[in-house]
Parts: C-alpha cells; structure tokens; sequence
C-alpha cells in the first residue's frame, strides 16, 4: 500500500499537509518548518519512504519513516505544535510527523487538533502493515 503527504503550507509555526492512503484514509499531518534537514528542527525531505512499525518507549508501538538520509527514529505519533523553537514556537516534535483532523489554534499558535483520534484511527486503518511513504511539496 502506499501513503502520500502532499504539504500544503509552510511557515515558522509549521509545516501542514495532508495524508492520503490509497485505501481512502484521510488526516492532516503537521511537522516542524523545513530547515535543511537538520536534526531535531526541521521535517524531512521530500521523498519515498518505507515505514515499518516500531515499538518506542514514550509512545507505544507506532510507525516509523525510515531510511531518511541523514536522519534516524522519525516517528508518527500524536501531538500539537510543531514550531520553530529557535524562534520562540512550542513544539511536540524533533522532526517526527503529528498526525490530527484539522488545523487551528491552541496558545495563539498554529497547532494540528484532535491529533489521538487520528493517530487512533490511521494506526487501526493500517492495522500495523508496513507501507511506502511519497512526500511531496514543501
């Protein structure tokens, strides 16, 4: 099966997509603004992906994007904000994908909303099957 984030927007509160599986599940995803793939500050490139599940002591069993060039334990998992910090934005991740229904605000910063249910229900749609990832935009 394959999955695409097509990225929407970009700006130093975050990078937004949208996930699409060819089964038909649809979320948002929300990642950290691009910073040269520098890690722990910025999402990862645009590319094809293979993501297998993974069991991570903070956040149970959940996906992981692998072999992303010179970058490692990019997970999906739930969270809000994903801002620069360097710039004075909160975050929940260190260049890992948030999953989530909509896009609003919390804090008066752009933040990805309803981020469990959708983690919830991609990880119940994909029933743990490893998948291919083409990221695209952004």
């Amino acid at each position: 099966m394959e999955t695409y984030i097509f990225r929407t927007k970009t700006s130093d509160q975050g990078t937004e997509g949208i996930l699409i599986t060819t089964e038909g599940f649809i979320c948002k995803i929300f990642e950290l603004p691009w910073r040269d793939n520098q890690r722990s500050i910025s999402c990862i490139p645009p590319g094809e992906y293979d993501v297998i599940i993974r069991l991570s002591p903070k956040y149970g069993r959940v996906y992981h994007v692998t072999n992303v060039p010179n970058r490692s334990y990019i997970l999906m998992h739930s969270g809000n904000w994903a801002g620069d910090v360097n710039k004075g934005f909160k975050t929940h991740t260190n260049g890992c994908l948030l999953t989530g229904l909509e896009f609003g605000f919390l804090s008066n910063q752009r933040a990805i909303l309803n981020s469990r249910v959708a983690l919830r229900r991609f990880m119940d749609k994909m029933s743990e099957r490893p998948f291919r990832l083409k990221i695209i935009g952004g």
